[in-house]
């Protein structure tokens, strides 16, 4: 699973458990459903989720619930706990370009500028986002008070 797609999950589950009143609907089987995924992969999710703090989880039913307020929980937080590549970056460069070329001996240290630059943007864009106002676009979405 990308990091993409584990981010997305991320946010799904949170926002079910903010959403769902029936504590029987916080199991891995049911999120997956609503996911339209194993259930492995919602456990494997939560895990990360659970380590960062934002969820208590339990086997069987009520299963997960969220372990902040939503208004405490930024779409940064969620990003850095199921973001697992290894130096923590959403970029990065190819590897061994030709040290022979102009571009191959440069590329590597302009890039890593560059996408630095990207991600601190990215970062600073997901700080101002909380699951309360992705809860609230999906509640209005669907004309829900």
């Amino acid at each position: 699973m990308s990091i993409s797609s584990r981010f997305s999950v991320a946010i799904h589950i949170l926002c079910l458990l903010a959403i769902s009143k029936d504590r029987s609907e916080s199991t891995s089987e049911y999120i997956a459903g609503s996911v339209n995924t194993n259930p492995v992969v919602i456990r494997k999710v939560m895990g990360m989720l659970k380590t960062a703090g934002l969820v208590h989880v339990r086997a069987g039913v009520p299963g997960a619930e969220l372990a902040k307020e939503l208004s405490g929980i930024t779409l940064l937080d969620v990003y850095k706990a199921v973001n697992v590549v290894a130096e923590n970056d959403l970029f990065s460069s190819h590897e061994h370009p030709n040290p022979e070329c102009i571009v191959g001996r440069n590329i590597q240290q302009s890039l890593t500028k560059q996408f630095s630059a990207a991600q601190k943007a990215m970062e600073h864009s997901l700080e101002l986002v909380t699951l309360a106002d992705v809860v609230e676009d999906i509640l209005k979405s669907e004309n829900v008070k």
